[in-house]
């Protein structure tokens, strides 16, 4: 039996990528509590961000491997301890932030989490155990085997995204009942790229493939207006950016921006 079609929604989902990291107000503080405030005060109710693990097992919201590039600091996350790393500041001015404050942080955000790295598996799945927090969260990640282990120690109690073999199924078989056999119940939602080369990505096709097996389709990273019109056109049903001031923007003038309570 498939999933039903997934219905309209009266909204887009708005998912602040890395907090903003583009918005002129918080660049260069990607993956911070302060842009994640940011993202917050302009209504945003879901964030993006990415997690390693330190060498002394501390889950943080970072996004590369190593400190190098944002920091003021150098080294690798795996082999740094959380100690070392809280030494390290963004744009001169904040501390890379762990999962849990943010979570403590922001109880009423949802947190759109990929798994950089493979000590990051294990410990996002007992983090979310302990909290019972199952229900925060869309996981993903860009590795097959990740993806994987991290389903498997979670028993599908957390929605997780499309792995690269999962979207490509979508892109290229053209009936979305094969594709479900293909994939499973596995995939809540294909996070994917508008385009990849010439490769249109999110088109028409794979939205409506998606939408009859009830998967919701998120394109990253979308910082341009017209384009997200044309993805809202398209029947997207969510969109991440940089510009997270763009998006609202956007998203106000059609009446499908998600208003906080």
């Amino acid at each position: 039996m498939t999933r039903p079609e997934s219905r309209r929604r009266p909204t887009v989902l708005a998912f602040a990528h890395r907090g903003g990291a583009y918005h002129p107000e918080v660049e260069g503080l990607e993956n911070t509590m302060a842009a994640f405030r940011h993202a917050v005060s302009l209504g945003y109710r879901h964030l993006e961000t990415d997690v390693h693990v330190t060498r002394d097992g501390v889950l943080l919201a970072f996004h590369d491997t190593v400190l190098d590039r944002v920091t003021d600091r150098v080294g690798s996350i795996a082999e740094t301890s959380y100690a070392e790393v809280q030494q390290a500041l963004i744009g001169g001015r904040e501390r890379v932030p762990t999962l849990a404050e943010l979570f403590d942080a922001f109880p009423a955000a949802r947190f759109n989490i990929d798994l950089k790295s493979d000590g990051s598996v294990p410990a996002l799945a007992s983090f979310l155990d302990e909290r019972e927090a199952w229900d925060r969260v869309v996981v993903g990640s860009f590795s097959v085997r990740r993806m994987r282990a991290f389903r498997r120690l979670t028993g599908g109690r957390v929605a997780t995204s499309a792995h690269p073999l999962e979207v490509a199924a979508y892109v290229v078989v053209p009936s979305a009942r094969l594709v479900r056999r293909l994939t499973g119940d596995h995939p809540r939602a294909l996070q994917i790229p508008h385009r990849q080369g010439r490769l249109v990505v999110a088109s028409p096709g794979l939205v409506r493939r998606a939408h009859a097996n009830g998967v919701e389709v998120h394109v990253w990273t979308i910082d341009d207006p017209d384009e997200m019109h044309v993805l809202v056109d398209r029947g997207v049903d969510g969109l991440m950016t940089d510009r997270t001031d763009i998006l609202r923007d956007v998203l106000r003038s059609r009446g499908l921006w998600e208003e906080s309570s």
